[in-house]
């Protein structure tokens, strides 16, 4: 598929995943003829680990690492028996990485709803009262 199916199935814009190629982050599984890059749902995949990894606040050595890990676990010649077990390694810390994000992420956005509710509360409390006849 081109660019643009990508980029609609990933939700990253068409800059987005022209970076993450530049970086090193994904690759076009080929070029057609006319030199448009074409992707296959493996580079999709990847893309969208990527995407899922940066509102976490993951970098994009991180990602790279990982990409890297998991790129080496799904190759089974890749690595021996004592090398997938450190590459298991790598990914379950990333998991662990993850979840404290994800709670640190649910503690700002607890905290930006009681803003909020604080803000809808001085608003109600600063308006008027309405005429009980109307």
């Amino acid at each position: 598929m081109q660019i643009g199916e990508v980029a609609a199935r990933t939700e990253l814009s068409l800059r987005t995943i022209r970076h993450y190629e530049e970086t090193g982050l994904v690759t076009p599984s080929a070029r057609s003829q006319g030199g448009f890059r074409l992707y296959t749902d493996n580079d999709v995949q990847r893309l969208m680990v990527i995407r899922r990894m940066k509102p976490l606040g993951f970098t994009l050595e991180q990602m790279r690492d990982l990409l890297d890990a998991t790129d080496r676990l799904d190759d089974p010649e890749s690595a021996d028996s004592a090398e997938r077990e450190a590459l298991l390694e790598r990914v379950r810390n990333y998991e662990q990485d993850a979840g404290r994000k994800i709670e640190e992420l649910r503690v700002q956005l607890a905290r930006a709803e009681d803003f909020a509710a604080t803000l809808r509360t001085r608003l109600d409390a600063a308006r008027p009262e309405r005429d009980a006849s109307a």
